[in-house]
């Protein structure tokens, strides 16, 4: 590659970067709520929870709610996204009491009821971990539009590829528009207030 051509191809590298950038930020921030409708996203479930209770789609009745999909063996992106999500509702004080924030597996396989509960034994004591047999899950995720699947490992383990996103449904269980944790967790929080 001659000496000017290199520039030119840094800098389209750099545009094109910025572009999928800026749209990724518009979609996490709610800005491109047009890409699916409300109604597309959302539906009939029945999970357990980490206390072996059911929850169901009318358990979000009446309050808003955040939902993270994801799995209890997940090195990196969970952890600390119940991390964030724990330092907002410890933000929210006690009007977090009003909010569902529920963990849904994307790994029935291996995140059984007490799988979950000890995860999440790290994090506030307001989020639910919920699991449920393959079927179940496999109908949650796509009721929700989640992308998992489950990638072997050199080890003959495995780990699972998902959507990453933060789903906030509205008081009637009708969804809003992915929810961004990338601010401070009292900006979060107040964010969320609007919707109790």
């Amino acid at each position: 590659m001659d000496r000017t051509a290199r520039p030119l191809v840094v800098i389209g590298a750099f545009a094109g970067s910025l572009v999928v950038g800026l749209v990724l930020m518009l979609w996490a921030l709610g800005g491109l709520r047009h890409v699916a409708s409300p109604a597309a996203i959302g539906g009939p479930f029945q999970l357990t929870d980490q206390s072996g209770q059911t929850v169901t789609e009318k358990s979000m009745q009446g309050h808003p709610t955040l939902i993270f999909f994801g799995f209890t063996h997940c090195p990196d992106i969970c952890p600390t996204t119940l991390f964030e999500m724990s330092e907002v509702l410890r933000a929210m004080g006690k009007d977090a009491d009003r909010l569902n924030a529920y963990y849904i597996s994307v790994d029935p396989e291996r995140d059984t009821t007490a799988a979950m509960k000890d995860y999440l034994s790290s994090f506030d004591p307001r989020l639910k971990g919920l699991t449920g047999n393959p079927e179940q899950i496999a109908k949650v995720l796509s009721e929700y539009r989640v992308y998992a699947k489950k990638v072997p490992l050199k080890d003959g383990d495995y780990t699972m590829d998902h959507t990453a996103l933060i789903y906030l449904m509205d008081r009637d269980g009708k969804f809003v528009s992915p929810f961004n944790l990338n601010r401070k967790p009292e900006d979060a929080a107040a964010d969320l207030r609007r919707y109790l």
